[in-house]
């Protein structure tokens, strides 16, 4: 039996519409159209035939500026992106701030745009505002004190955990209220009624556990990477010095 959001989208491609003018369309119009109907519909209801229906245009038009609906997903992953915090992303000078920087704009931006948050952490782009982000976390890797290899290792944990973890803040976003309420309900409740017996290590920092989503676990976890970073460079030093 069809749900009722099948027929709204069936309805929304099958119902008539004006020919848009010819030559009207481009990359920008098709991609704007795509993030709505991505932030209504959710991903799996971004077709090209929901394309055509939004643009007043035949679906088959689309494919003169797209090849499929991946390519289409992978430009609307990266022009978010680059609308998003392109511009802010500039170096302060000190590698440190430089990784808060840039983990904190990417962070805020998943937040911003959870319905593409699962495929913007696990997608490659190969677009020009990914790009930028690697090689600015690269360079600050290397201005830290990272040789090649440590600096390719490193940017990539970074980058890892900082999409990682944006990605999993933002699909509790998306959850239905009531999954959201009863998830952050069991760390504020249920752990904290569990035996000394069976769970001794839980029971006693029960009041000091923090739930899933709290906001502070993320900039907890970038200090975390870059007292490693930091560990690691000191400890580098120490064995020349011993040499």
């Amino acid at each position: 039996m069809p749900t009722a959001k099948s027929a709204r989208q069936t309805t929304r491609e099958t119902a008539p519409r004006k020919r848009r003018p010819r030559d009207s369309l481009s990359r920008a119009v098709i991609l704007e159209a795509a993030e709505k109907i991505a932030e209504r519909d959710g991903l799996e209801g971004l077709t090209f035939g929901a394309l055509g229906t939004e643009l007043q245009a035949h679906s088959t038009s689309i494919y003169r500026h797209f090849r499929d609906k991946d390519e289409l997903v992978l430009e609307l992953i990266d022009s978010l992106r680059a609308r998003s915090y392109g511009s802010e992303l500039v170096s302060t000078g000190d590698w440190r701030d430089d990784l808060r920087l840039i983990s904190r704009l990417i962070h805020e931006h998943y937040l911003r745009y959870p319905a593409f948050a699962m495929q913007m952490a696990a997608r490659t782009t190969r677009r020009p505002t990914e790009f930028k982000n690697v090689e600015f976390a690269l360079d600050a890797f290397r201005r830290a004190g990272l040789e090649d290899d440590e600096a390719v290792v490193a940017t990539r944990v970074f980058g890892n955990f900082t999409r990682a973890v944006s990605a999993l803040e933002a699909s509790l976003q998306v959850l239905p209220d009531e999954e959201r309420t009863m998830d952050e309900l069991a760390w504020a409740v249920e752990y904290r009624h569990l035996s000394a017996d069976d769970y001794p290590n839980i029971h006693r920092v029960a009041d000091k556990l923090r739930p899933v989503g709290d906001p502070r676990l993320f900039f907890d976890g970038v200090e975390m990477l870059l007292e490693s970073v930091e560990a690691r460079i000191a400890a580098k030093k120490r064995k020349k010095r011993a040499k």
